[in-house]
């Protein structure tokens, strides 16, 4: 793979695609350098993106007491909620569009498909965006305080019923959920490592009046657990310790941000055992990322053929490609909201604990048509100047050179010439392009 591939590809799975600038300014660069320019812009301010400022939304308690004594009043309560929610997923779609340095908005989504919770039972977005933030500021650095943060946060206390794992018969949503889709995947721990840490669990709950994380003294059970092969375990501080120092973990991290950033992997290929061993030394997921933009295996063509675009990475990347500017995101008609929706995936409301899924998934015949109408929209508003300025017989190489995509297939090749006559249905056809399409 030549340099200006590799960073293409790097530039689609590290943030939504490179731009003709982005690219050129990259080659100029150099491969293990844009590495590294990626990687530093995840403890670096963005100017771009930083300067989009999150709606301004109800705070703890949200409401006084008897204030939702009558219909119109808790019609008008859902109405302003609703609102909120619109208003703060286009502020991160704006933060995508608009960002400097992508990959610190790529690892927050990625996060938020690893740690999923949904506004849909969550409810309020300040909590949503509180966890949004964890994930922007903190997950890049240890694993370990990512999922303590993570886990002590009101989304996910809401989220997973943290409520209701008190004594006697504590609920084990958190213990399962925790092993089985944050930390070490099913196989590595038994029903009673479940009940055992459930116990540590007990008494975590959300503060309801001040929107915090806290612990119910007289719910907790004290008792010490043998939990994983570990005796004497009785708070959810060490369970998390414990989990996130297994080997099952350091396996399960590293495969699913392989299986995110390259092609999809099992905990037991041999791949993510070699990558493990490193993670594992200081379980630092910005080291993690390097090793993995950085590994051989990065640069062929099972990452460059192994993901399709999620319908946020394909929206997202369409409207940078094409220069739509992050302010114009809230006020585009059909709302970018109601594209992602027709698409299958709305940020802040993944379907379950597990998230969305991955690959063909996508290519469902209602989302081919719904990206078409999308492609069709951002070919009439978006500045496709780079090809309606070229000559004809080079419109086809210009919009693969403004979409970055390396070269067309000859059946693809031969639809877009047919249509070079016409810039606008010429974009429409490579944005809805199976090259455009995967990731």
């Amino acid at each position: 793979m030549d340099t200006k591939s590799a960073l293409a590809l790097l530039y689609r799975r590290a943030g939504f695609g490179a731009t003709s600038s982005e690219l050129t300014a990259a080659i100029a660069l150099g491969y293990n350098g844009t590495v590294s320019k990626l990687l530093g812009g995840l403890q670096q301010p963005d100017q771009a993106a930083d300067v989009i400022l999150p709606p301004t939304m109800l705070q703890p308690p949200f409401f006084k007491p008897k204030s939702l004594s009558t219909p119109v009043a808790i019609k008008e309560f859902n109405q302003t909620l609703y609102q909120e929610r619109v208003e703060l997923t286009n502020w991160w779609l704006s933060r995508m569009v608009a960002a400097v340095n992508p990959l610190r908005e790529k690892l927050t989504f990625f996060l938020h498909c690893h740690f999923p919770t949904a506004i849909s039972k969550v409810r309020f977005p300040e909590y949503m965006y509180r966890q949004n933030q964890i994930f922007r500021t903190q997950g890049s650095g240890d694993f370990r305080n990512l999922t303590m943060s993570v886990s002590t946060d009101p989304a996910m206390l809401i989220w997973l019923d943290a409520g209701t794992d008190r004594l006697p018969d504590p609920n084990e949503n958190f213990a399962r959920e925790l092993m089985e889709r944050f930390t070490m995947g099913i196989g590595n721990y038994t029903e009673l490592d479940v009940r055992a840490a459930a116990m540590a669990f007990t008494g975590w709950h959300l503060d309801t009046q001040k929107g915090i994380f806290a612990i119910a003294p007289k719910l907790h059970n004290n008792a010490p657990q043998t939990f994983l092969g570990h005796d004497g375990v009785s708070t959810g501080q060490k369970v998390i310790d414990i989990v996130t120092g297994s080997q099952a973990c350091a396996r399960f991290v590293v495969s699913s941000v392989w299986s995110r950033f390259a092609y999809p992997v099992k905990p037991s290929d041999p791949l993510v055992g070699e990558l493990a061993s490193e993670y594992a030394k200081d379980r630092n997921m910005t080291n993690l990322l390097r090793m993995v933009f950085e590994h051989p295996s990065f640069l062929s063509a099972d990452t460059a053929n192994g993901l399709i675009k999620q319908p946020v990475e394909y929206v997202v990347g369409a409207l940078r490609a094409l220069g739509i500017s992050a302010n114009r995101v809230p006020s585009m008609k059909p709302p970018i909201l109601s594209t992602l929706a027709s698409l299958g995936q709305v940020p802040f409301d993944p379907p379950s604990v597990g998230g969305w899924p991955q690959n063909e998934y996508w290519l469902s015949t209602s989302a081919a048509l719904a990206r078409w109408r999308f492609a069709h929209q951002l070919s009439l508003i978006g500045d496709i100047s780079a090809v309606t300025d070229s000559p004809l017989r080079s419109r086809v190489d210009a919009a693969s050179q403004l979409l970055s995509v390396e070269s067309w297939s000859s059946s693809t090749r031969a639809a877009l010439s047919k249509a070079a006559t016409n810039p606008h249905t010429l974009m429409t056809l490579a944005l809805v392009s199976p090259e455009y399409v995967s990731n």
